[in-house]
């Protein structure tokens, strides 16, 4: 028998919810470009809330992270995918730890 969970735990719970269903229907609306959308638009608002927080050191992780990723379009274009294939296995390896939705 599992316990019932925590207010905490539902309320984690209902926003990975939300999160799943919203993209979905991102993704029926728009496609891969609504699911982008989507994830820029939860992201923004994340922003908002954290420098609101005080905690503004996430402008310029966020920056570094959008510059490590127009570098590996850039080498890709380029005729180098190692840092686009680098990345993207990071990004899976770190998703399947880390994000419940996996």
């Amino acid at each position: 028998m599992t316990r019932p969970l925590t207010s905490v735990e539902r309320s984690v719970k209902g926003r990975n919810d939300w999160l799943q269903e919203e993209e979905c229907k991102a993704i029926e609306s728009r496609g891969e470009m609504g699911r982008m959308e989507f994830w820029l638009r939860v992201t923004r608002s994340r922003i908002s809330k954290d420098v609101k927080a005080g905690r503004g050191d996430v402008i310029p992780g966020f920056t570094q992270v959008c510059r490590l990723f127009k570098l590996a379009l850039d080498k890709r274009a380029e005729g180098d995918a190692r840092l686009w294939n680098h990345l993207m296995q990071y990004a899976e390896q770190v998703l399947q730890q880390h994000d419940p939705r996996h």
